[in-house]
């Protein structure tokens, strides 16, 4: 097989060395571990993988760094030392990973070198742990809804990853279990195919064995995904200010005029800082400014006159106030150009 085999791992036991016994029996010719700085009583572990199969090598960290680092220092010796494979399949050492399930996804990788190959569980089996349903569940409507990422095992630790995209990741933000959400979001922002690859759904004793910390990493996790919400959060609420301010400077001339003035002049103001943060930071998009621009513009005003609309509709016809009037309209509109920005102007990376 031309795939290499990444196995990151915190304090193994005895399962760990199932594992390695295991995925040399498939036949993989190389396997990187990485010790991510383990307590000085499981060391022995891994001294005992590499010296019972000559296809391991051991990479060390002096400290816990991290999932995300672990996977970093790997991915660097992958590509040192890549003697022809095509990428890497990184899997847990733990055991929950089955032999059958990374042989899948290697075979996948192998037919799918320019996709992603994420190993997939299945959470409405009845033997998942609540927290780890609900969880993925959660972060998986996220993707979709917000991301623009149809991915039913957000947090998945089987992946196949082509040498290509490994070069391109090395350098991503995240040192624990963020990493490997910010590498689902670089998918989007790279044009890369997602490729799900249905296993087993494994949980040992509850998932004791798991390093996730539920409230450190889900915060560092939906950081990322909420990073493509914040910018459009702070213009809408530039927007906002203008639009009170000049609806009090204009508050003399008729409903109809006030409206129009507070809804034009807030709204040429708020979308330079949207656009400028948009495209160079949410959606990190390198097309061409006169494209992006031309076609951020023609939503920006038929966004622009659907507010205008929709807050007339409601002060004149509903008689709310217009700041009430505003907020509803506008966080609306918000929605749906946030799907069409990401979808059709800041969707090219090149």
């Amino acid at each position: 097989m031309r795939v290499s085999i990444i196995v990151p791992s915190l304090n193994p036991d005895e399962k760990f060395l199932a594992v390695v016994s295991g995925l040399v029996k498939a036949g993989f010719q190389r396997i990187i571990l990485v010790d991510d700085g383990s307590a000085q009583e499981n060391k022995h572990y891994f001294s005992t993988a590499v010296a019972e199969n000559s296809q391991c090598v051991l990479l060390r960290h002096h400290k816990n760094l991290g999932k995300g680092t672990a996977l970093k220092t790997a991915f660097n010796y992958f590509l040192n030392h890549q003697n022809g494979d095509i990428g890497v399949v990184t899997a847990d050492g733990d055991n929950q990973h089955r032999i059958e399930d990374v042989l899948a996804c290697a075979a996948a990788l192998e037919e799918h070198p320019d996709s992603l190959v994420l190993g997939c569980r299945d959470f409405s089996a009845p033997d998942v742990p609540p927290r780890n349903a609900f969880g993925n569940k959660a972060t998986a409507w996220c993707f979709k809804k917000l991301c623009g990422i149809a991915v039913s095992d957000t947090q998945t630790g089987l992946r196949g990853i082509s040498a290509a995209f490994v070069h391109d990741i090395l350098d991503l933000t995240g040192e624990r279990f963020e990493y490997e959400t910010n590498m689902l979001l670089e998918t989007k922002r790279r044009g890369i195919p997602i490729l799900e690859v249905p296993i087993s759904t494994v949980y040992i004793d509850d998932n004791a064995t798991s390093h996730f910390n539920p409230l450190r990493d889900s915060i560092s996790i939906y950081r990322l995904i909420f990073k493509f919400l914040w910018s459009g959060i702070a213009s809408a609420g530039c927007d906002f200010l203008l639009f009170l301010l000049l609806e009090r400077l204009f508050a003399w001339l008729p409903l109809r005029d006030q409206l129009l003035i507070a809804t034009v002049g807030a709204r040429l103001c708020s979308s330079a800082v949207n656009y400028t943060l948009n495209k160079n930071y949410v959606f990190g998009s390198k097309a061409p400014i006169k494209s992006t621009m031309i076609k951020y513009y023609t939503l920006c005003a038929l966004q622009m006159a659907a507010s205008y609309g929709g807050v007339f509709l409601l002060t004149s016809l509903l008689k709310l106030p217009a700041a009430l009037s505003k907020l509803i309209v506008d966080s609306i509109l918000f929605l749906i150009s946030f799907q069409i920005q990401r979808e059709l102007i800041f969707n090219k990376t090149n």
